[in-house]
C-alpha cells in the first residue's frame, strides 16, 4: 500500500455541480463542459437530490461564483 496523496486533485476545466442524497453531508462533484449540460443534469437530478451549483472551473480556479443554490 502506498503512502495518501499530500494535495489536493487538480480540476478539468468545465462546469461542475455537487449532488449529494437528501441528509447527506458530503456529496460528488459532476463536470460537464458547457452551462447547458450542466443545467440539463440539474434538472435531471433535482427530483431525487439535493444540488449545489458550484461554477465553472478553468486552469484549476473558480472563474464564476453560482447566483442562486438550487
Amino acid at each position: 500500500m502506498g503512502r495518501p496523496a499530500t494535495r489536493p486533485a487538480k480540476l478539468r476545466d468545465g462546469f461542475y455541480i455537487e449532488v449529494r442524497n437528501k441528509g447527506a453531508k458530503s456529496g460528488i462533484k459532476i463536470r460537464r463542459d458547457d452551462r447547458n449540460a450542466m443545467l440539463d443534469a440539474v434538472t435531471e437530478y433535482r427530483r431525487i437530490k439535493e444540488i449545489t451549483i458550484l461554477g465553472e472551473s478553468k486552469n484549476d480556479k473558480w472563474l464564476e461564483k453560482p447566483k442562486e443554490a438550487v
